[in-house]
């Protein structure tokens, strides 16, 4: 077995890491949680209002 066999191999395994990284950032189940952490820098935090009044 030389280089090229083994360049070969790891160029299949990242790109089936690849697949199912994008697989994961795109499964309809992490939508919900996607959405959360998208919002969180909106959230106001409940003991940030009361030092303010």
């Amino acid at each position: 077995m030389d280089a090229g066999f083994y360049s070969s191999v790891v160029t299949v395994v990242f790109f089936i890491v690849f697949v199912l990284i994008v697989w994961w950032a795109y499964h309809r189940g992490n939508k919900q949680k996607f959405d959360d952490a998208a919002n969180l820098p909106f959230r106001e935090d409940p003991e940030d209002t009361r030092k303010s009044e």
